[in-house]
């Protein structure tokens, strides 16, 4: 079992009302971040347990001070309360990491926060995510770009990821929503803090069409320091990382520089070189990131699935994003076929499919490096 399998693994089908209420005490606690809370769980089991440690278990603990254990054992539930109440009166849902309903793409990241305070749900489809980012100040072929390959990846079946921010992510979101897809909007404030002011209304269009989360409570208001936390939960709820436009000195290259070391994929649009929100993509070229000019550059370059995910729509689990390009007739062909190679006359027989159409999505197939042809007249899923 890999280590991501284990993680997954370790999912419960639902976290009880009691223990949610103690996560949420833990985590208002000043100091204690994602890393501590990640620390103190595996530590002592649960929130409850960290409760009744002595202080020197606590301080046992890597990164708890005396400080922190003081914290810890003098924090009261009634603060975790009125969090709840105010979750429950607004919609909120809160999601424990152990949650079986918490993203398996956002459970994978080392820091990853141990609640989320989510409006609106996530689907089984929101693991083919991906994060579209960008400078505020963009330009209009900026917004173009972004415009056009969020409608494809929206066409194509993903999921896109941002910000809420002004520029690239807002358009980012609207083209999603236009375009009928799904997507999830990230904030570095509290539910009831939407930042930007103006992007209130974009942010309750998207509960209705995907998610808006923060693992910040409902109150808290925006901040500086927020936002580099807010971009590892961008990168990491994805595959991979779409820079539309970004200037040398940007928070967007922080969310590449995440993106890098959870081990996503990074894509860059380049743009005209003597324009200053140019200057950042093509660094990120120059550095490896993948040249994207379409949709196809972005589908092709994700490779396989760290595991394949059931999709409604599909026949088979996904195992490559490409796949989500498949018509009905692929889909069936694809269905009937595995590791093990089977004669073509076999695949024709089980489909129940005229040779002609079985042959043609079988050519689609290969064409996009989803199957195998072996001996000519056998093939295979690879």
């Amino acid at each position: 079992m890999t280590k991501d399998e284990q993680i997954i693994e370790g999912k419960t089908q639902s976290v009880t009302p009691e223990e949610v209420a103690d996560l949420v005490r833990l985590t208002l606690i000043d100091g204690i971040g994602s890393l501590l809370t990640g620390r103190l769980l595996a530590r002592f089991g649960s929130p409850q347990g960290v409760f009744i440690a002595t202080r020197s278990d606590l301080t046992s603990v890597p990164g708890i001070s005396s400080r922190l254990a003081t914290a810890i054992q003098e924090s009261t539930a009634s603060r975790a309360a009125n969090v709840l109440i105010q979750c429950q009166q607004a919609g909120i849902d809160l999601i424990a990491k152990r949650d079986s309903r918490y993203p398996n793409n956002l459970q994978r990241i080392e820091d990853a926060p141990e609640l989320l305070y989510v409006a609106g749900h996530f689907e089984p489809q929101d693991e083919f995510a991906l994060a579209i980012v960008g400078t505020r100040a963009a330009s209009f072929y900026g917004k173009k770009q972004a415009t056009q390959l969020t409608t494809g990846l929206v066409q194509a079946g993903m999921t896109i990821v941002s910000g809420l921010a002004r520029g690239i992510d807002g358009t980012a979101h609207r083209a999603a929503l236009n375009a009928g897809g799904r997507t999830i909007a990230v904030l570095g404030s509290g539910l009831l803090r939407v930042f930007p002011p103006e992007h209130d209304e974009l942010a309750r269009a998207i509960s209705q069409q995907g998610a808006v989360v923060s693992e910040f409570p409902p109150e808290v208001s925006p901040n500086k320091g927020h936002f580099p936390r807010r971009n590892r939960i961008v990168s990491g709820l994805s595959l991979g990382v779409l820079v539309v436009e970004s200037p040398r000195r940007s928070g967007t290259l922080i969310t590449a520089r995440l993106a890098a070391e959870q081990n996503r994929e990074v894509f860059a649009v380049p743009g005209p070189i003597d324009a200053e929100n140019s200057r950042g993509c093509h660094q990120l070229l120059r550095d490896g990131a993948v040249l994207v000019e379409s949709t196809a550059d972005i589908l092709d370059a994700l490779g396989p699935l760290t595991a394949p995910v059931p999709i409604e729509q599909l026949a088979t689990p996904m195992r490559v994003p490409r796949e989500m390009q498949l018509n009905s007739r692929e889909q069936t062909v694809l269905a009937l076929l595995d590791a093990t190679s089977i004669p073509i006359e076999a695949v024709i027989e089980q489909s129940g499919l005229p040779a002609h159409q079985v042959l043609t999505a079988l050519s689609v197939l290969e064409m996009k490096r989803i199957v195998q042809r072996d001996g000519g007249n056998r093939v295979r899923r690879i």
